[in-house]
């Protein structure tokens, strides 16, 4: 009752007569509930100084460490038709083990004798190319002998203009030799003419001098004529040098040019030789893409393309495959606040989906079913989903991971970093601060002597 009536009527009722009036008077409290109380209230106490290990909780996926041991798809390098699968679905392989066989869809390369024609076109092509280089070689022994042959023209010239000279010489000499004679003769006829008319001499002394006289004047005469025709010679051969040089000029310019014309069609056999074999080369690694073979030893896990006859583009996908030897690894997802607490070698538990685990977060010597892993990479560019990718590698130092465990499958990571009270922690969590940024310790790895990271 309110007792907020005018009209009361609690003098009327005998308390005493109901027992429920009874007990709600009674204000006694249990001696257990009092204890029960107090022991919470000391072990809350006590654990508030318990140690706490801060972390960062992500999800992630299970990846591999290498990008080549990743799940991959074999595509078609050529455009072709389908003849024949060589494998199935779930099967194993090795690589270089052939998955398919296509055949040739485009016309120009449907000859089934290319390669043998294309062979034949090279062989053709390097004769060629040896004739003309032997005609090259030959055209240039016929300029040096061309060099040679001036030399020696010229040179049979210059002894011809040498004997020349001297025969100039030998007979101005004579030809002095004649005219003095001429003289002496010249005088003796006029001795003789006075001699004559004074009687001391016949006639025929006379005409004797006369004849004599005669015969000295043809001498100078002929000597006369020899000296112009030697100089008439000298000229001749004088002129002769740049006969016998333009000549000869004409001759080694055609025989360069045929050398030269040579070479040119030597350089182009080689160039077509060049374009011939890689045409060759082309058509034969294009008949090994015929067979497509798997590039590294897997699984194959799905036929994107299926059937016999079906015609294929170039780069399509044909088949998935799965490596077989692969290093597992985690990559998680972090917000941007807490990358800065990152570092390589951090400390991270993982637990599988799918795998039994009980995680107690604060306390990971404590947590069951987690595997040990550390940070080996760090991303520097945000995802699109907002948040930093970390990598996480198997810690080798602790326990291995399963190997049950599926490329692609979820994970759950645990970053630890400081160890702190529980009281600490609480006060954190409740006042909404990011966990504390904390100091390591370096060591270094024996084994590759690059800096470890360790937590304090």
């Amino acid at each position: 009752m309110l007792n907020i009536s005018p009209g009361r009527i609690d003098s009327k009722i005998v308390l005493e007569k109901y027992k429920s009036f009874d007990l709600l008077g009674r204000k006694s409290v249990s001696s257990v509930l009092i204890k029960l109380i107090a022991v919470f209230a000391v072990i809350s106490i006590l654990a508030m100084f318990l140690p706490w290990t801060q972390n960062i909780r992500s999800k992630g996926y299970v990846t591999t460490m290498s990008p080549d041991d990743r799940p991959q798809t074999v595509q078609a390098v050529i455009g072709g038709k389908i003849e024949n699968w060589y494998v199935v679905e779930g099967q194993r392989v090795s690589k270089g083990d052939t998955i398919m066989h296509i055949s040739e869809v485009k016309e120009e390369y449907l000859d089934p004798a290319i390669l043998a024609r294309t062979d034949s076109q090279i062989q053709a092509k390097s004769g060629s190319k040896d004739a003309y280089a032997s005609k090259a070689v030959n055209l240039q022994e016929q300029y040096q002998a061309l060099v040679q042959g001036l030399e020696v023209k010229l040179a049979q010239n210059d002894i011809k203009m040498k004997q020349n000279q001297l025969k100039f010489q030998s007979d101005s000499i004579d030809l002095v030799a004649a005219e003095l004679k001429f003289q002496q003769a010249q005088n003796q006829l006029d001795r003789m003419q006075q001699m004559y008319d004074s009687g001391l001499k016949s006639l025929t002394d006379l005409e004797s001098k006369s004849l004599t006289l005669q015969e000295a004047n043809a001498k100078v005469v002929s000597l006369k004529n020899k000296l112009l025709t030697w100089s008439n010679e000298r000229l001749n051969l004088q002129a002769n040098v740049n006969a016998i040089k333009n000549d000869y000029r004409n001759k080694i310019a055609k025989s360069q040019s045929d050398r030269q014309s040579a070479l040119s069609l030597q350089y182009n056999s080689e160039a077509d030789i060049n374009k011939l074999q890689s045409q060759y080369n082309s058509y034969e690694v294009r008949q090994d893409n015929y067979f497509i073979k798997s590039p590294v030893d897997g699984i194959i896990t799905k036929a994107i393309r299926s059937g016999i006859g079906e015609i294929i583009k170039a780069g399509e996908d044909l088949v998935s495959i799965m490596p077989t030897d692969y290093e597992l690894a985690v990559e998680m997802y972090v917000n941007p606040q807490d990358v800065p607490l990152l570092e390589v070698g951090e400390g991270v538990m993982v637990q599988f989906d799918g795998w039994p685990a009980i995680v107690f977060s604060g306390w990971p010597e404590n947590s069951y079913g987690t595997f040990a892993g550390k940070v080996f990479a760090i991303d520097f560019f945000i995802s699109k989903n907002g948040k930093y990718r970390v990598m996480v590698a198997p810690d080798e130092s602790e326990k291995a991971w399963p190997k049950e465990v599926r490329i692609g499958g979820g994970a759950n990571t645990i970053t630890l970093l400081k160890d702190v009270s529980v009281g600490y922690e609480l006060w954190r969590q409740l006042n909404g601060f990011p966990p504390d940024y904390y100091k390591k310790k370096e060591r270094v790895d024996v084994k590759t002597k690059a800096p470890l990271r360790k937590v304090k």
